[in-house]
């Protein structure tokens, strides 16, 4: 096995950890690295082998998703990752320190100070409110009173809670407790949060507003997060970066478009195949270059000779700093023409729809029904830097998958009956 090489930047490193659970470790690993199944390991040595040799690395700041089916291995891997289950061969790196080799009180400071983590079960306590809930943590820690309770009220705004501070926990939904055990995670301050399937128990509605609501707090927070899930939209929604898991094995990282353009197995493949691209594809995935746009004190006379040689009926406009202004029709440009104006200042612009390069191609959807014309993608300044018209988003959206721009279409419509 060969030793992973540092990257700066990584706050996590994870290095050839395996995990076995049995009495024959060294002759079931031997096993699985000579090609044999995880089954038939099991059934030969009376032994589990639940991670093989899994290596990675996340950076500060990121989500990194481990996702794979039930008996992945996934779960045991993220606690390996706190020291609350011990990895059997490997290690596990917080910068310079070996988690996988800590004594017991230091592991301890680390899930105190350093480590929080969520479980699908939040596992709340009924007899506190929901502000003691996510202060208790800070009380064992002996913060003071006056501290815990800014801290606490901190973390309850971030997660849409206000109000509900002194209520118990049996008189919220099942949505409402998770967002309490978020809150507890995240007012204890810890660099690292480890997130284990928090959303998968929750009802299809409430999962995708704890889902927004994740990507909402982690825009603002910018904590390093692991999160585990078996639902691929979800981890590809989510996460940055993931690794798909089969039989205790790393089998592909990547980010969300590495993993669905290039599938390294058979199995991931199979696994991407039922994926709605909508919502993991970005914009910039279906932007092009925008060959022709007007700036505001060119002629007219001019923008419209390019117009009517392109056949375009309208045209983007911008500013001398390509800062995106509006769109206007051929009709008004042949106005200004007539009119012998000088250039295109004072024109009336139309409201020309546009995005960021990161929006998700689900978003971009709807500004295409019953409008023609392109969708601008601007950067943060508003400056114009592409264009998706209907031809690239639907060339985009069914790259890799069989789909034809019938069925697009439908799509379409189905958006903007569902807002």
């Amino acid at each position: 096995m060969m030793r992973m090489s540092k990257s700066k930047d990584a706050l996590i490193r994870v290095e050839n950890v395996s995990k076995t659970f049995g009495k024959e470790t060294d002759k079931a690993l031997e096993l699985r690295r000579s090609g044999k199944g995880k089954d038939e390991v099991e059934s030969e040595t009376k032994t589990t082998v639940a991670i093989l040799d899994a290596s990675f690395e996340v950076k500060q700041g990121e989500t990194f998703v481990l996702i794979g089916l039930s008996g992945s291995g996934k779960s045991t891997l993220l606690r390996c990752l706190n020291g609350l289950i011990p990895p059997t061969e490997g290690m596990v790196y917080l910068e310079n320190d070996d988690i996988a080799h800590m004594g017991k009180k230091q592991l301890q400071q680390i899930r105190r100070n350093k480590m929080g983590m969520v479980f699908q079960n939040v596992g709340l306590l009924p007899n506190r409110t929901v502000l003691e809930n996510i202060t208790f943590g800070l009380e064992i820690n002996g913060v003071p009173a006056h501290l815990r309770n800014k801290k606490g009220r901190d973390a309850l705004e971030l997660v849409g809670l206000n109000g509900q501070a002194y209520k118990r926990i049996h008189e919220l939904s099942g949505g409402m407790q998770q967002r309490v055990g978020l809150a507890r995670a995240l007012a204890s301050n810890q660099e690292i949060l480890l997130m284990d399937e928090p959303f998968s128990a929750l009802d299809p509605l409430i999962r995708r507003e704890m889902q927004k609501l994740f990507l909402d707090i982690q825009d603002e927070i910018h904590k390093t997060v692991i999160f585990v899930t078996h639902d691929l939209d979800e981890a590809l929604t989510l996460g940055q970066r993931a690794a798909v898991m089969k039989d205790g094995e790393i089998v592909q990282i990547g980010t969300a478009e590495d993993i669905l353009s290039h599938p390294a197995t058979e199995y991931v493949k199979r696994l991407v195949q039922d994926v709605d691209y909508s919502k993991i594809r970005q914009a910039k995935s279906a932007m092009s270059t925008v060959d022709l746009f007007a700036l505001e004190h060119e002629s007219p006379q001019v923008v419209l000779r390019r117009m009517k040689a392109k056949k375009l009926s309208s045209i983007l406009v911008v500013n001398d700093s390509q800062m995106l202004i509006g769109a206007v029709p051929l009709e008004r440009v042949a106005e200004f023409v007539e009119f012998h104006k000088p250039n295109l200042t004072g024109i009336k612009l139309e409201n020309s729809m546009c995005v960021h390069p990161d929006v998700a191609l689900r978003e971009v959807i709807p500004l295409f029904v019953n409008r023609h014309l392109p969708v601008a993608v601007v950067n943060e300044q508003n400056r114009l830097i592409g264009q998706i018209d209907k031809d690239s988003l639907i060339a985009s959206l069914t790259e890799q998958i069989d789909v034809d721009s019938e069925t697009v279409n439908e799509m379409l419509q189905k958006e903007v009956l569902q807002k």
